[in-house]
């Protein structure tokens, strides 16, 4: 019978085994982490964020659904070649005009038109992959990947990303390997779902991930131990400041209440001591002196430039000031690029350490290892223009005078303060008449400041939304018609109605002590915390701080806001630990594991004896109180009894019993157990003589060997006797037997008084 031929149609692939499906996976969610680390960062184009996202998203449906490559080679090297012809636009055009504004636009934009190639070749490679050599380079471009999002970002979301690419890294080539081994292997490969399957991707994921694990802890510990010197670190370029601010010697109105509306961080800060003492800090940033109705500016003048002594700190205040009636404040920094030059310190600054200007060259053109800027105000600047993050220490004088005592300051102002903090522009005549009327009862001029501050706080309200038609004078239009606004108008309505009735203040910008976190110990300053407030000069005590804004909105709170805390210690500990370590980092945690490693040592030995000490105690006490006991002997010896029966006390009773036997029936014939007896009390007498029956040694035997004349007859009698009554159930006398072992215990006796 012919066979039937076959039927034409297409052809399906067979489907691929679990080997096969595994190392593609695990290969694609290489590659999704690599681009997703890149897309994280926060540095690109919407554009180039949503079509990778896409892409992958869409990859990832059709994997799931078993589908293969949407692209044939041949398009695929067509679509790399075309890109190159698009490079040279992406270069001059695309990507510099998304560079505007960073420190190095040309460099800026010759990173992202390559990290558009990188992001391109991976996903047409993706979508085209089939041989070896086409996974082969799908990995090699998911590592350059990491590599590129490690040159855009060091936050913790980075190290998140590399500990999954590290475990997806070790699958994906652990698969490969085993791919390449099976290939013409004579056993079938095992299918998709199956229970060896499932076996193996268990074994594969668990060893994936204690490998990465390891990994990690070697390169942990190699991390913190390699000598580090500060010489930066590729990532802490930051090519794009994360936020634009308006901390600068040149302020409009406004600009502040824009920042207010940021809620990124742009500062930790760690408080030595007691955190309480920085609860109401205000953390001083530019002062600025002079006002023209819109903007508030310093004049430009040149600046002094402050060089560290040989321990690297910088000193800001006088050595021979006297320092009664302040207290120090010691605090650590850490500042978020913010595309300022200001550094930010608590009020009365005394002392700064930190890297500040070592990479750029000093106002007359000649290098320095650090330098720092200060000007007439009293602002401090750092010339790398804090384009990086910036950690520094800092210590500052707090004043401890209360505010009461200065009505006794003198109203007579030096020259120089006059001059500089008494400028006006032209004012709305109501503003100094509203100024004088809310003074006219006060007599000093700390009351006149105190009375205009409480005005303000009572009578106009806090807001950060003022939208509406521009006013040619916006302080007047705070003042008498809006009634609301936020810090600027606050701080500059104070500072010119003090200035119109002569008080010399000046406006100040800086940042409110933010949240604490109690997790991490550290104040949590956000873009929301930019403030401006006023300073006041008074004769003998010098500026001092004085907020009328109002209170604004309240804390946050919730679960996710305690979520956010424990996150937020999380990126200060690698902020500190890893993106700016360096051999101080090294030397304090080489000090702190020796001293935790002594004081570990201390308090276990401190432990030790005070237990021991408390055990003693205890043990003479009770000893004590047994002496007195007229229960104590009769105790002992109760104790003693009970113990020697529980050591003997089975083998005792035998004894007795048998020995009571034996005198019970004194005339009576032997039985087996009391042959036994008697024969085991001559056996214990002769072992301590030197004779020992050896297990092996039937009694014959054993009572044969005896040398002594006078003991071998006895012996050989009793063991006669014994073998009778306890095998051959041949009965004999009791007292026979026990006449025969007296006759033994004195012959050994008279032996043993012949021998000494």
């Amino acid at each position: 019978m012919a066979s039937a031929a076959p039927t034409a149609g297409p052809t399906t692939a067979p489907p691929p085994s679990a080997v096969q499906r595994y190392f593609e996976v695990s290969l694609f969610l290489l590659v999704a982490t690599g681009v997703v680390a890149i897309v994280s960062t926060g540095k690109l184009d919407a554009f180039s964020v949503a079509i990778p996202s896409v892409a992958l998203l869409y990859k990832g449906i059709r994997m799931q659904r078993g589908r293969g490559p949407e692209l044939s080679p041949r398009v695929a090297n067509w679509l790399v070649l075309g890109y190159f012809l698009f490079f040279p636009l992406d270069l001059w055009v695309l990507s510099r005009g998304m560079a505007e504004g960073a420190p190095n636009p040309p460099l800026y934009a010759a990173l992202l038109s390559a990290i558009h190639l990188v992001l391109f070749a991976t996903l047409v490679r993706l979508y085209s992959a089939r041989s070896n050599r086409d996974y082969g380079f799908l990995a090699i471009l998911a590592v350059l990947s990491m590599l590129v999002s490690a040159i855009l970002t060091v936050e913790t979301g980075f190290l998140i990303a590399l500990a999954v690419f590290l475990v997806l890294s070790v699958s994906t080539f652990v698969a490969l390997e085993i791919r390449r081994s099976s290939a013409g292997a004579v056993s079938p490969p095992f299918e998709p779902g199956s229970p060896t399957a499932r076996r193996l991707n268990r074994a594969l994921g668990l060893t994936s991930v204690l490998v990465a694990a390891g990994v990690l802890a070697t390169g942990l510990v190699l991390f913190f131990l390699i000598p580090r010197f500060t010489t930066g670190y590729l990532s802490a370029l930051n090519l794009q400041p994360g936020l634009l601010t308006g901390f600068s010697e040149n302020v409009a109105l406004g600009q502040i209440g824009e920042i207010k509306k940021n809620p990124a961080v742009v500062m930790r800060i760690r408080i030595d001591g007691d955190p309480a003492r920085a609860a109401d800090m205000h953390w001083r940033g530019i002062v600025l002196t002079n006002f023209d109705g819109r903007n508030w500016t310093t004049p430009v003048e040149e600046r002094v430039v402050l060089e560290p002594d040989p321990t690297g700190e910088y000193f800001l205040d006088d050595p021979s000031r006297s320092r009664d009636g302040f207290s120090v404040l010691h605090y650590t920094v850490l500042m978020e690029p913010i595309a300022t030059d200001a550094i930010f310190v608590a009020p009365h600054p005394a002392t700064l350490r930190g890297h500040f200007g070592a990479d750029v060259s000093r106002p007359n053109g000649s290098p320095s290892r650090g330098y720092l800027l200060l000007d007439q105000t009293g602002s401090i600047f750092n010339p790398s223009r804090n384009n990086s993050k910036v950690r520094y220490e800092g210590s500052s004088r707090l004043s401890l005078i209360p505010l009461s005592d200065l009505r006794h300051a003198s109203a007579d102002y030096p020259e120089a303060i006059r001059g500089a903090y008494l400028q006006l522009p032209r004012l709305d005549p109501r503003i100094t008449q509203l100024a004088k009327n809310i003074t006219a009862r006060s007599t000093n001029d700390y009351d006149r400041v105190a009375s205009i501050r409480t005005y303000l706080i009572a009578h106009y309200a806090y807001t950060l939304d003022l939208t509406g038609p521009r006013a040619d004078d916006p302080l007047a239009n705070f003042l008498f018609v809006r009634r609301a606004g936020h810090c600027e108008y606050f701080a500059s309505a104070m500072t010119i109605m003090l200035r119109s009735i002569g008080v010399p203040a000046r406006y100040v910008t800086g940042f409110l002590p933010g949240e604490y976190n109690d997790v991490g110990g550290d104040y949590i300053i956000r873009g929301s915390d930019a403030h401006s407030w006023v300073e006041v000069y008074f004769p003998g005590y010098g500026w001092i701080t004085f907020d009328p804004t109002p209170p604004g909105d309240g804390e946050r709170g919730g679960i996710f806001a305690r979520f956010g805390l424990y996150w937020d210690w999380f990126q200060l500990t690698w902020d500190e630990w890893v993106i700016n370590y360096d051999f101080a980092h090294q030397l304090t945690l080489g000090r702190n594991a020796r001293d935790s490693s002594r004081n570990w040592g201390d308090r276990a030995r401190s432990f030790y004896r005070r237990e021991q000490a408390v055990i003693m105690r205890r043990i003479m006490a009770l000893d004590r109180r047994t002496e007195a006991s007229p229960y104590f002997l009769p105790g002992i010896l109760v104790c003693l009894v009970a113990l020697l029966f529980a050591l003997r006390g089975r083998s005792m009773i035998r004894y007795a019993v048998a020995r009571w036997s034996l005198r019970a029936r004194r005339g009576g014939n032997l039985t087996a157990s009391l042959a036994s007896l008697e024969y085991t009390e001559m056996l214990r007498l002769l072992e301590k003589r030197g004779w020992k029956k050896s297990p092996s040694q039937t009694p014959l035997e054993f009572a044969s060997v005896i040398p002594a004349a006078e003991l071998s007859a006895p012996v050989a009698q009793l063991t006669d006797l014994y073998q009778s009554a306890r095998f051959g159930n041949h009965p004999a006398p009791i007292q026979q037997m026990s006449s025969l072992l007296r006759s033994i215990r004195d012959s050994l006796r008279s032996r043993k008084l012949s021998r000494s």
